[in-house]
């Protein structure tokens, strides 16, 4: 039979993960005649005792799989781990809060069967988010919709079959400003979509305010694009040439009159407006700059403190 990897990001989600695993127990008896499975958990430093949860479940059933990681590295990189460890013919990725229904799965699996490589699900209804989260999103999809090159599926996020070639695919992508939504796009592969209601999550808080998806935007902009860049450059020339055709009004002012033309507000605004431009970009070079100091490093993505009740070495 076929081995399909359920692949688990996971952090502080201890009183969500015992009915997870029944959850995905379930809907996976029903295809039991076709497929075996490996869930595999992804513990992202957590600081509660989801990592003791995960060695209970495994400790009473072998299909279960757990990768501890030295310290929270973040979703990104706990998601990359799971692409590095799974066994499977193909892979199921999804959260642990349980907003995406395992139930969708068997779909998923026909659909691979069908010969596509990359089965992503797409939310209808966001049920427990604010309107305001509903509409910067939307908005931030447009926007980068049309900024990059490589198109960013609105809606579609993490919840997703890959198939092997796809998985082996993400584990050369080995940068450490990571993107995932981006990368699915930019490998490339045959695709389709399917369609789900996202749930509230069953238990414990978000791990995704306002800041840490600013910054998920952030990243989404600077991996994908060099827009930004282009647009500080335009605005630069712009500024420029306004700047340059004020300069010869002045000129031209003064012989005519034959008086300095006074105009100290005039100054300080022009003076300001050019140092908040130049700060402006300077800023967005700031940013590329710094993901290229983080990328020539060349550090591990991440390091593993323990996988399946053996201590990892460190290669």
């Amino acid at each position: 039979m076929k081995l399909i990897t359920i692949s688990v990001p996971a952090y502080n989600e201890s009183e969500v993960l015992p009915h997870l695993y029944d959850r995905i127990k379930e809907v996976m008896t029903t295809v039991s005649d076709r497929y075996d499975y490996e869930l595999l958990f992804i513990n992202d430093g957590s600081s509660d005792n989801s990592v003791q949860i995960m060695k209970e479940l495994r400790a009473k059933d072998s299909r279960v799989s757990y990768v501890d990681l030295a310290r929270n590295y973040g979703k990104e990189i706990a998601m990359a781990a799971g692409f590095d460890y799974a066994k499977g013919d193909a892979m199921v990725t999804m959260d642990a809060d349980l907003q995406h229904p395992p139930e969708l799965i068997p779909e998923m699996l026909q659909l691979w069967e069908q010969g596509y490589e990359d089965v992503y699900a797409k939310r209808k209804i966001r049920e427990g988010e604010t309107w305001l989260k509903k509409y910067t999103s939307k908005k931030y999809y447009q926007l980068l919709q049309k900024m990059s090159k490589t198109p960013v599926l609105p809606d579609a996020g993490d919840f997703r079959l890959l198939d092997r070639r796809c998985i082996d695919a993400l584990k050369k992508l080995r940068e450490t400003q990571r993107y995932s939504k981006g990368l699915y796009s930019w490998m490339g592969f045959k695709k389709v979509e399917i369609e789900f209601d996202a749930a509230p999550r069953l238990a414990g808080e978000t791990k995704w305010n306002y800041g840490s998806l600013f910054n998920l935007a952030l990243e989404g902009m600077t991996s994908f694009t060099t827009t930004p860049l282009k647009i500080s450059s335009i605005l630069g020339f712009i500024v420029s040439i306004v700047a340059f055709i004020y300069m010869i009004y002045i000129f031209i002012a003064t012989l005519v009159t034959g008086n300095a033309v006074e105009g100290f507000p005039t100054l300080m605004i022009v003076i300001l407006f050019l140092g908040g431009v130049q700060l402006i970009s300077i800023g967005i070079i700031g940013e590329y700059l710094g993901r290229i100091f983080n990328e020539v490093k060349g550090r591990p993505l991440y390091f593993v403190e323990e996988y399946n009740d053996e201590r990892e070495p460190i290669k």
